[in-house]
């Protein structure tokens, strides 16, 4: 999935089955690309050239389990969250208009949407040429 100049610390790729039941859990189609990348990795972590610069991202079935017991949907209706940075922000798909989805990044410690989204990128595909990637220095 990442050419060798990137980045990933990968974990073992996540099943057919666990994909099916996550595009079952979730209301909307998901990207084709970031099915891909839970079946390349399943979890994993590394560097993004643009804030918030690291990318946790959750196994399919953590995914899985935030939303069975909506434990961000009250303070964040309308994202998905599907990774964070590691130091106190959720990366996730903006649901809130229409596809495709924008990936955001949201202070997790502010509920005042107003004040915590951070555009991040337009699309998945676009969010994943800043994945494995360092950005340059001025």
């Amino acid at each position: 999935m990442f050419s060798n100049d990137r980045i990933w610390h990968k974990c073992p790729g996540a099943s057919g089955e666990l994909l099916q039941e996550l595009k079952a859990t979730v209301a909307v189609d998901l990207p084709v690309q970031y099915i891909d990348l839970l079946s390349y990795s399943n979890g994993g972590e590394g560097p993004l050239s643009v804030q918030p610069y690291n990318l946790c991202l959750d196994s399919a079935e953590y995914v899985i389990d935030r939303i069975a017991n909506a434990v961000t949907e009250e303070y964040f209706p309308g994202f998905l969250m599907f990774g964070g940075n590691g130091g106190g922000e959720y990366i996730a798909f903006d649901l809130r208009g229409s596809q495709p989805w924008p990936v955001v990044a949201i202070d997790m410690t502010n509920i005042d949407l107003s004040e915590s989204v951070m555009f991040v990128a337009r699309d998945f595909e676009a969010f994943l040429s800043f994945v494995g990637t360092v950005a340059e220095e001025a």
